[in-house]
């Protein structure tokens, strides 16, 4: 089936818009050194670069006030608290306290008044606080940024639109470790649950924002 097949199957079906909210914030998720590190085992070129592109995105956001929530996977040493997850991606095991490759990459350091969240699984809503956490803060539109874009990126967004967020992903400020499942799960996400725009109309929104 050719894209051009594919997408007109979809023609005014799964081609709705959600916009933006009034109130957004920023989910960074998962942008660890082990997908930056050149030889680790989640190495992905495509993080590296979405990372880049987050970095003047986060510094918009924070100029206009809007909340910056990070989220990073940890286990206990055992693994346990991984259940069937680390046993499907043994390599998750390593994701432990005090390992390097477990730490946030230093081009997007968390500052002061941002939040970071620990989770075990894909999404970042499975088992922490961060839907009650929105919620209380009035957050209605989810800026997503981070890795995997098949991974916790499509979970992170299928969750936010079940939890009744607008979900907003800029498609240069996500990556995979390869660019088929990377585009392939963009397009579904931007079908059925959110919104996939460019980065410039991303940062254009929070230009037009009044201080927080």
């Amino acid at each position: 089936m050719t894209t051009q097949t594919l997408s007109d199957n979809y023609k005014g079906v799964f081609d709705g818009r959600l916009g933006f909210g009034k109130k957004p914030a920023v989910i960074v998720i998962d942008f660890i050194n082990a997908y930056t590190t050149p030889g680790a085992a989640l190495y992905a070129k495509g993080v590296v670069e979405a990372v880049e592109q987050t970095v003047e995105l986060l510094a918009q956001a924070r100029a206009k006030g809007v909340p910056v929530i990070y989220t990073k996977v940890l286990y206990h040493k055992h693994g346990l608290d991984g259940g069937i997850f680390v046993q499907k991606v043994p390599v998750l095991r390593t994701m432990v306290e005090g390992e390097p490759l477990a730490e946030i990459v230093p081009e997007l350091p968390p500052a002061a008044n941002d939040i970071i969240i620990v989770k075990q699984y894909a999404s970042a809503f499975f088992g922490t606080s961060l839907a009650a956490m929105l919620t209380a803060l009035g957050v209605d539109t989810l800026i997503v940024t981070g890795c995997s874009t098949s991974g916790c990126v499509r979970a992170s967004a299928v969750d936010g639109m079940q939890y009744g967020f607008r979900v907003i992903v800029p498609r240069e400020c996500v990556g995979d470790r390869h660019a088929a499942p990377h585009e392939a799960n963009l397009f579904d996400i931007n079908s059925k649950y959110g919104d996939v725009l460019s980065k410039a109309e991303v940062m254009a929104y929070l230009t037009g924002l009044g201080l927080g």
